[in-house]
This record gives C-alpha cells, sequence and structure tokens, in this order.
C-alpha cells in the first residue's frame, strides 16, 4: 500500500453505548449493538437536530450551543435503544406511559426522553459549574484574594471532575462501555489514516482523538476557569445567576475550540488538546476484537470509507486489501507507541503512519 503522511478529518463521530457504537456522519446514523445471543443488530435512522436548517447552526460560536444538546438528545436516545436489548424480559407499559401516549398522540417516549435530558443538565450543572463555587465560597473567610479565589474555585472543578471519571470507571459495565468508546475511535482513526477498515488495521490504530467528547469537557472546565476568573460581581445570586447565564457561552467557545483541534495540528493546538487527550486515557479502554467488528458494523453503515479512501488518499480498495495479516512486530507494544504519538505530536517514518488525525460528536 502506498503510505501517505497527509491527514485528513472524516467529519464522521459517535459514541460507545451499551454493548455497542453509535456513529453519525451529518444527518445520518446508525447504532450497532452486540445482542445477548452474540448477533450484531445494526439500526439506521437519520436525525434533525433542534435547529436542523437553520442559519444559527452555522454561525461560529453559536451552533456549538445547539450542537451539545443535539449529541446529549441523541445520545439518550441511541442508549436506550442499546438498553431495550438487555431488559429483563418485556417492560410492561405503565399507566404513565399509556396516560403520556393519549395525551400526546403517541409522542409519550419523546417527552420522556427530552425530560430525562433536562435532568441530566441541570444535574451537570449542580456538580460541576455550583458546587465548585460554593465550596470555595467557603473558603472566602480564608482567602482574600478574589484572584486566587476564582481559580481554587477552577480546581475545584476539575478535581471533582476527575473524581467523577475515575470512580464510574470501576464499575465493570462502565469499563466495557469505554472499551467499546475506544473501539470507536480506532475505527475512525484507522480510516482518516488511509488505511483500509479491517479488524487488524482497527486494532493496531490508537484510541486516542482529538475531536473526543472527553476532550471538549476539558475544554468546558478550562473555559469556564478564564471566563469566570475575569468576569465577576460582587452579589453571591449574580454570581450563581452569572454562572448559569455563560454555559451556552462556554460550550459555543469549547465547540470552536474542538473543531479547531480537528482540522489543525500546530503547537499551539497540541499543547492545548495535550490534556484533554490524556484525560482519555481514562476514558477509553483498548477493546476486543469483537467490540471493534460492532464498531466497524456502525461505521459501514453510515459512511463509505473505500471512496473516502479513493478520494483523499488517492486510491481504490479492493478485496485483497480486507485481508487481515498482522505480522510479528505489531504487538500491544506498538498500539501503545501509537497513542504516545498522539499525544506529543512526535513524528517519525513509522510513527507518522499511526499518528491520528482527527477529530460528535460530540
Amino acid at each position: 500500500m502506498k503510505k501517505n503522511k497527509v491527514n485528513r478529518s472524516s467529519g464522521i463521530g459517535g459514541q460507545a453505548v451499551l454493548e455497542g457504537v453509535m456513529m453519525r456522519n451529518k444527518d445520518d446514523y446508525a447504532v450497532a449493538i452486540r445482542k445477548p445471543d452474540g448477533e450484531i443488530e445494526v439500526e439506521m435512522d437519520v436525525f434533525h437536530g433542534c435547529m436542523h436548517g437553520s442559519k444559527l447552526t452555522k454561525i461560529p460560536f453559536i451552533r456549538g450551543v445547539f450542537n451539545f444538546i443535539d449529541s446529549l438528545h441523541l445520545g439518550m436516545k441511541t442508549l436506550n435503544f442499546s438498553a431495550s436489548f438487555y431488559e429483563d424480559g418485556e417492560a410492561e407499559e405503565t399507566k404513565l406511559d399509556k396516560t403520556l401516549d393519549k395525551v400526546t398522540g403517541g409522542k409519550g417516549e419523546g417527552i420522556l426522553m427530552g425530560i430525562t435530558t433536562v435532568i441530566s443538565i441541570v444535574l451537570a450543572v449542580g456538580i460541576f459549574i455550583l458546587l465548585p463555587y460554593f465550596l470555595s465560597s467557603l473558603l472566602a473567610g480564608f482567602v482574600r484574594n478574589a484572584s486566587l479565589l476564582a481559580i481554587m474555585e477552577g480546581a475545584i472543578r476539575i478535581l471533582i471532575f476527575l473524581a467523577y471519571v475515575v470512580g464510574i470507571s470501576l464499575m465493570k459495565d462502565i469499563r466495557r462501555l469505554y472499551q467499546y468508546h475506544g473501539a470507536e475511535h480506532k475505527c475512525i482513526n484507522c480510516i482518516e489514516k488511509g488505511r483500509p477498515l479491517t479488524v487488524h488495521n482497527v486494532m493496531r490504530s490508537s484510541r486516542i482523538h482529538k475531536r473526543c467528547g472527553t476532550s471538549f469537557l476539558f475544554f468546558v472546565m478550562f473555559v469556564s476557569i478564564i471566563l469566570f476568573f475575569f468576569i465577576r460581581v460582587q452579589n453571591p445570586a449574580l454570581k450563581i445567576a452569572l454562572r448559569i447565564l455563560l454555559i451556552p457561552v462556554i460550550a459555543g467557545i469549547s465547540y470552536e475550540i474542538i473543531r479547531l483541534a480537528g482540522r489543525s495540528d500546530n503547537i499551539f493546538v497540541k499543547i492545548i488538546s495535550a490534556p484533554g487527550m490524556l484525560l482519555q486515557r481514562l476514558t477509553t479502554k483498548e477493546p476486543d476484537e469483537s467490540m471493534v467488528e460492532v464498531a466497524m458494523k456502525s461505521v459501514e453503515a453510515v459512511f463509505d470509507w473505500k471512496a473516502y479512501l479513493n478520494e483523499t488518499f488517492g486510491y481504490e480498495v479492493d478485496d485483497s486489501w480486507l485481508v487481515d495479516e498482522p505480522t510479528d512486530e505489531e504487538t500491544a507494544e506498538d498500539r501503545a507507541s501509537e497513542d504516545a504519538v498522539e499525544e506529543n505530536g512526535q513524528a517519525d517514518e513509522e510513527a507518522a503512519d499511526g499518528k491520528a488525525a482527527d477529530a460528535d460528536g460530540v
């Protein structure tokens, strides 16, 4: 195969779900699930966001807010879909379900999903935005410097986020979710480096990706620290209101940074991306081949990767390229080396072929 060191973003993104992977390409998305009987179920559909067709979704710093909301909505929807394969028996329709369906004309499930999404956002705001403020305010009697208090609030916010990520990673089901998260990244990195989408090629690709939602969340934390440092008020009630009102601004800025990170490879982007990519070592785990197979099914359902390789890297893929031929040199140590290249931005002849190009999906 001809080697090509040009990195190109494919434009696809996704997320891990229960025993599966969701991949999205523009308005099309697919969810591939490994069912309890071992078979892979693939569901395809079209998702139109809350402001579909609006010019607002094209305006920088504003589009990120709608993208974030849409990602949450689609994420909840696909998680519920994957969970339905692992429910114990047939779930009985409750009186609430029947009443909602009757009142809304069969849209009860969508309304409940919307309510769940709102509750999730409220909890996230309370835990990661307001709680750090209240904890740092307890130190106001000991720390007189307002700038130092603002920095301490940001540090507390990051510590809470890290504690949350580490805490849930100890759960067995979450660890498997993180493995599917790794499979998602590996598939995208594989094709964005010009490799045919085979199990072997995916397994030797990096599980670290610049456009990952984990990196986006880190940028949210980082941007919030900067904004709250420079934008201050004295009244406690106004401080709380300010932190809530600035959330769309924070999301909009963070989205533009993550887009830049996925499209650029300069030194500044590498530096600001490094912490989020390091954090991905907690939110992604090495998948096994069966997990990679599921992720590949999801990619193939919404993305013509052969046409992408032809258009971007200039070669056509025939069936002979799809035969996995692992070599003795390509071991787990090689995959770890590729991850290091992703984080440090160092490239030699071998590492350049394994370096991730990327990008949610959030």
